[in-house]
């Protein structure tokens, strides 16, 4: 049995009830070393198997889960934060089932989450926005052109941008092109609920300056909106004059 379990956003606190008991049981580990935060493999029993994949090909890395399987052995594809976002799981999902190797996945909590954390803030405001955009630029790995941060900052959404520290200077030149006004709130948000977690906040137009300021160079998220300025309504869910299937308005 393979399970993919979500490492959480950093802090090893912040891994789930059921991927901390995975960790625990299992023969191998497989980890993201590049992102995951080491103090989790602390959760790993005497004489697990742990390979750093951060050094493996995809290859190299379906290798080992066959073997160990052969072995009947479980293991643990441990990524960052949610497996789903950026984790590159379906490839491997897709080399394990026409084996009959058998897997499931445990969801984490996301680094764009960890952020929100970070800056005490609220994604989705009434009047403000209701949506958030996770995307990145299109660097070494491209990004379809109808995906282009351009066509999403025509949106006003709430913006949350991946993979894309050292493209700060582009990503603020898109960001304007497609419509956000240069003075709109930005945070630059390093490293996330680790132990050297930086909160750095900006408008568009500052993000480069604002990351070469405080030495930030990658694992870094920049989140982009008016979420974080000031202005927001409050929930209608709680108003004294709306009604739910729980709480009758007041007259």
């Amino acid at each position: 049995m393979v399970h993919f379990v979500g490492a959480g956003s950093g802090a090893p606190d912040l891994i789930t009830v059921r991927g901390k008991k995975l960790l625990e049981e299992a023969d191998v580990i497989i980890y993201a070393g590049s992102l995951v935060n080491p103090a989790l493999l602390e959760y790993a029993k005497p004489g697990c198997e742990i390979f750093d994949s951060a050094y493996m090909t995809l290859d190299e890395v379906i290798s080992e889960i066959e073997k160990a399987e052969k072995a009947g052995k479980t293991t643990v594809r441990l990524h960052t934060g949610d497996p789903s976002v950026y984790g590159a799981i379906r490839e491997q999902m897709d080399r394990l089932a026409p084996q009959g190797i058998e897997f499931d996945v445990c969801p984490g909590v996301s680094s764009f989450c960890g952020a929100a954390a970070a800056l005490k803030a609220e994604y989705t405001l009434p009047n403000v926005s209701q949506s958030v955009i996770i995307t990145r630029m299109a660097g070494r790995t491209p990004v379809l052109e109808r995906e282009s941060i351009r066509s999403f900052a025509a949106h006003h959404a709430t913006m949350v941008v991946f993979l894309s520290t050292g493209l700060l200077k582009e990503l603020s030149a898109e960001l304007i092109a497609g419509g956000y006004e240069p003075d709109t709130p930005a945070a630059v948000v390093y490293k996330a609920t680790w132990p050297d977690e930086k909160v750095c906040r900006c408008t568009v137009a500052t993000l480069a300056q604002t990351a070469a300021e405080n030495h930030i160079t990658k694992t870094a998220l920049m989140v982009i909106g008016d979420c974080l300025g000031s202005d927001y309504e409050l929930s209608r869910l709680y108003a004294p004059d709306f009604s739910t299937e729980f709480r009758k308005a007041s007259k």
